[in-house]
């Protein structure tokens, strides 16, 4: 499974909204400028998010976004999987049961659901708010001797 810029940005974007949660709602240009990510590519992935409940938006000149829950009620699975689709790191896995027709006598399709369950068990195990500490831990980390 190789993840997207848009997997990536919209990671990257969730972190943001919650590091500036204490601010209100936040523009897509001040995020944007923050993470050096172009505006309009996060505008489109930022409506996929509000669409499907995970981010809060008002328009308007005091507009802005939020994320709709605790960032402790996010985990990279569910929100990797809203904009990137799938997971698995082969097709055939995307579907439950598998419709592949070679699936009963393939010899690498249990190789491929264990990585998968790897995969997802390790993105559903951590949370947005995890993040959030760790790059909290390192702000002010950045000194030199």
């Amino acid at each position: 499974m190789r993840v997207s810029t848009k997997g990536r940005y919209a990671l990257r974007t969730m972190v943001d909204l919650a590091q500036h949660s204490d601010s209100g709602l936040v523009t897509l240009k001040d995020v944007a400028a923050r993470q050096d990510l172009s505006q309009k590519y996060l505008e489109q992935i930022v409506t996929v998010m509000s669409r499907a409940g995970f981010v809060k938006g008002i328009r308007g000149p005091q507009g802005g976004y939020r994320l709709a829950r605790e960032p402790r009620d996010y985990n990279l699975a569910e929100i990797l999987r809203l904009v990137e689709g799938s997971l698995a790191p082969v097709e055939c896995l995307d579907e439950s049961p598998n419709q592949c027709e070679h699936c009963a006598t393939c010899s690498t399709v249990e190789m491929w659901d264990g990585l998968y369950k790897v995969i997802t068990e390790y993105l559903e195990g951590i949370t947005l708010q995890d993040l959030l500490d760790r790059a909290n831990a390192n702000v002010g980390n950045d000194y030199v001797i």
